[in-house]
């Protein structure tokens, strides 16, 4: 179980193999969304930052805007074209020696099942 604190966060997230099934909408001709996705975004404050990650074209971004409103996943930023290795999160430590960044690396389509608490004392 990760550990945060109650500051607001951004929660940056790949889409591809993470919410939906990967490259599901070139293969199914539609995406579909992975298990625990609606459950996991339910925990996200609202007062959180969201920003969504994908390796997709420009070409198909009005088709995923449309089903992830559709299934109400929220996000503040929708970024395309991006490189498809790795994603690297770097950040300071706060003074208090707080940790500001954290990376899960998951297993592709399968279930999004991120356990976290707030820690009110951080």
């Amino acid at each position: 179980m990760l550990e945060f604190s109650s500051l607001n966060k951004i929660w940056i997230l790949d889409v591809d193999g993470t919410l939906v099934k990967h490259n599901g909408y070139k293969i199914d001709g539609h995406d579909t969304l992975l298990d625990g996705v609606k459950e996991f975004f339910e925990k996200i404050s609202a007062k959180d930052k969201v920003v969504l990650v994908t390796a997709r074209q420009e070409k198909y971004l009005r088709a995923l805007k449309e089903f992830l409103k559709k299934n109400n996943i929220r996000y503040d930023y929708l970024l395309v074209d991006m490189p498809t290795g790795e994603r690297i999160l770097v950040n300071d430590r706060k003074p208090s020696g707080l940790d500001m960044a954290f990376a899960v690396n998951k297993d592709r389509d399968k279930r999004l099942n991120i356990q976290f608490k707030i820690n009110e004392d951080l």
